[in-house]
């Protein structure tokens, strides 16, 4: 097999089709592998993933991205929103949610400024005008006035626990705006320790959404949090309390 296969993104319309009512242009798909092949060249730069063959490639950075966002109702997805991506790492979700939803707006914030050099390169290279990389710590910027409240939604996706994922996101969003907690399993006992988290943050679990990953049967869960009201300002608390101290 020559190295241009190996290194070439499975077709997947149908699937994308089957399970997100959804399925990438030409373009993006076009998109979808120069992330992938960018990816792979970071790698060897730096950590950015253990996830390199194709298919997984695929489903737990792709196909995982757009997924998380589903339970949203379809008018909110065709809005022109101001997002942020918390954690963004190598630029998942951000990367893959700004080539499929063009009039978003997507702010993808790290701590790890190797990473947001990356991401920022990236998203040259893919030409994406919708797209910019932040190096900051959650607790801080959610304190910044430009920043604070200002967006429509926010995903955390493998951060830290969920009530610290809620504290990182939630002072981000504006009243009436939605925090996506992408996880992986998740029980009776979590949701009642979040329910109790989020409503000292001004908001409520909306939605609990359960997954499995269309090639592998992985358990997924996505938790979609509603703010209803304006986070107090004691949040987000300072940096590092909020993972050594969970709600």
């Amino acid at each position: 097999m020559s190295q241009i296969e190996i290194n070439t993104l499975p077709q997947m319309n149908q699937v994308w089709s089957q399970t997100l009512d959804w399925q990438p242009s030409d373009t993006q798909e076009q998109l979808f592998q120069q992330v992938y092949q960018e990816v792979l060249a970071g790698n060897r730069q730096q950590n950015l993933t253990r996830i390199t063959s194709s298919e997984d490639f695929w489903e737990k950075h792709l196909w995982d991205s757009l997924s998380g966002i589903v339970g949203l109702p379809a008018e909110i997805l065709n809005q022109q929103l101001q997002v942020i991506d918390v954690g963004t790492g190598a630029g998942f979700p951000g990367i893959p949610l700004a080539i499929a939803f063009p009039h978003w707006q997507i702010t993808l914030l790290d701590s790890t400024r190797k990473k947001i050099t990356f991401v920022n390169d990236l998203i040259a290279k893919l030409q994406l005008n919708n797209a910019t990389g932040i190096v900051a710590r959650a607790e801080a910027l959610g304190r910044v006035p430009g920043d604070r409240a200002s967006y429509d939604l926010a995903l955390v996706r493998a951060v830290s626990k969920a009530s610290v994922c809620a504290e990182y996101s939630l002072p981000f969003i504006k009243t009436g705006g939605f925090a996506i907690l992408y996880r992986g399993q998740w029980n009776d006992q979590e949701t009642l320790n979040l329910e109790s988290a989020v409503a000292q943050l001004g908001s409520k679990i909306e939605l609990i959404h359960p997954w499995s990953t269309p090639l592998t049967q992985g358990i997924r869960h996505c938790i979609y949090l509603r703010k209803d009201s304006a986070t107090p300002k004691q949040f987000p608390r300072a940096v590092g309390v909020p993972d050594k101290q969970p709600l």
